[in-house]
């Protein structure tokens, strides 16, 4: 069995409970360990990590990233996840779980400028690598073995330890065969854990966990599937494909597919796009804000399409003005999470709006996404916001009867303005 010591890289005997030349016991033991090329990297409490990186008081402290009594927690360290305090948790239930947490406001700046650093790291080990978030992403290293002189395997626990040294925080390591897999490996050992789902294992391993690990099964499929007495994958494992077809429709198809472990997605990088914009030039200068606020909405509404249309989500909101003399005006808001929303789209873009209507005019007006990653699944929105999700639900819910009866078949209510202002 292939064993590498996580601390000095050297090889072991499988044996040996401490790596013999510099006594760590981080050890990596895998039959498979120096044939695996599909990595998750996840970075460990990631908003915490950073908080803590730079205020070396709270590192043994329970720190929560979020604010305001009505918001949400954002991030919770490692600390206080041991309170009970977990992501997406109402700040006043998280502080009657653990009421000494330091709470911290989040400093998106900071945190964006530490995930690109994160990212850039990635890429010098291989050029596939597809953002999941601001701090997860996949890696493939299939062909970097000759490149490096080493095993995908240790180029990983390289990489992590320049993360640790060169930015100051840790990430959990998932390494496998398929993206699947691999995101599952990086959450079985965390935090600065390097986790391994060989070819050989992949049927027995899965079969040992529940369906909710199954990447969309949320909280509703979870309670369709307990129902009919499937709890574990090793359930959907004995099931024919085409039966989970026709109880669950397209959802019975991946069930059948990832609970066997068979996941043909690549790496797709997504460098290439940058942004993500819509703009408009007007007939006549607007200089009112509730005009302008109007015309934003639809123009959020056309960036939001996009980002979907391609499955890609952007972490910095981007205003654009130009004013009748030609003169162009463009303002940043980065987000706590990145969003393809309509709706966090519009409000960030309300926000970087509302200081610039000072009177002046402007001949043009725009709005767009920047620092994109593949979308990975649902935003919620702002976390700091009680009823981000609701309107998270009903802009997926419009999105779906768009897609069914097109587009034009459904508005808001927003929207329904703006045209009306346009005209």
């Amino acid at each position: 069995m292939a064993t590498l010591c996580r601390d000095c890289f050297a090889p072991n005997d499988d044996s040996t409970r401490r790596c013999t030349s510099c006594k760590s016991p981080r050890l990596a033991r895998h039959d498979e360990l120096t044939d695996l090329t599909m990595a998750h990297i996840d970075c460990d409490a990631f908003f915490a990590a950073i908080e803590k990186r730079d205020a070396p008081e709270l590192r043994d402290k329970p720190v929560i990233i979020g604010g305001g009594r009505r918001g949400v927690v954002s991030t919770a360290c490692y600390i206080a996840r041991t309170y009970g305090v977990g992501s997406a948790m109402p700040m006043f239930k998280a502080l009657k779980a653990c009421p000494h947490a330091v709470v911290v406001r989040p400093q998106m700046e900071k945190y964006a400028t530490a995930g690109r650093q994160v990212r850039d790291l990635m890429r010098d080990v291989t050029p596939l690598v597809e953002p999941v978030s601001i701090d997860e992403a996949f890696l493939d290293l299939s062909g970097t073995q000759r490149l490096h002189r080493m095993s995908a395997a240790e180029t990983l626990m390289r990489l992590a330890l320049r993360i640790e040294q060169e930015i100051g925080i840790t990430v959990s390591v998932g390494l496998s065969h398929n993206k699947f897999l691999a995101k599952l490996a990086s959450d079985l050992d965390k935090p600065r854990g390097f986790s391994i789902i060989g070819k050989a294992e992949t049927l027995s391993r899965l079969a040992a966990m529940p369906v909710g690990k199954i990447w969309g099964v949320g909280k509703s499929m979870r309670g369709k599937l307990e129902a009919d007495g499937i709890t574990m994958i090793a359930d959907l494992q004995t099931m024919d494909e085409h039966d989970l077809l026709v109880r669950y429709g397209q959802m019975g198809l991946r069930l059948a597919r990832l609970s066997r472990g068979n996941d043909t997605r690549d790496v797709k990088p997504v460098r290439e796009t940058k942004s993500i914009s819509a703009e408009t030039t007007f007939n006549e200068d607007i200089a009112a804000y509730d005009t302008l606020e109007g015309i934003l909405w639809r123009l959020s509404d056309k960036v939001a399409t996009r980002c979907k249309a391609s499955d890609l989500a952007g972490h910095t909101i981007v205003l654009k003005l130009k004013t009748r003399d030609f003169k162009t005006r463009t303002r940043n808001l980065t987000l706590t999470d990145a969003t393809q929303l309509a709706d966090v789209i519009y409000r960030a873009g309300q926000k970087l709006l509302k200081p610039e209507t000072d009177g002046t005019a402007y001949r043009l007006l725009g709005i767009g996404v920047a620092g994109l990653v593949t979308a990975g699944g649902t935003q919620i929105g702002d976390l700091l916001d009680p009823n981000a999700g609701k309107r998270a639900r009903a802009e997926r819910a419009v999105d779906k009867v768009r897609e069914k009866y097109g587009k034009e078949s459904i508005d808001k209510g927003r929207g329904i303005t703006a045209d009306k202002i346009k005209r």
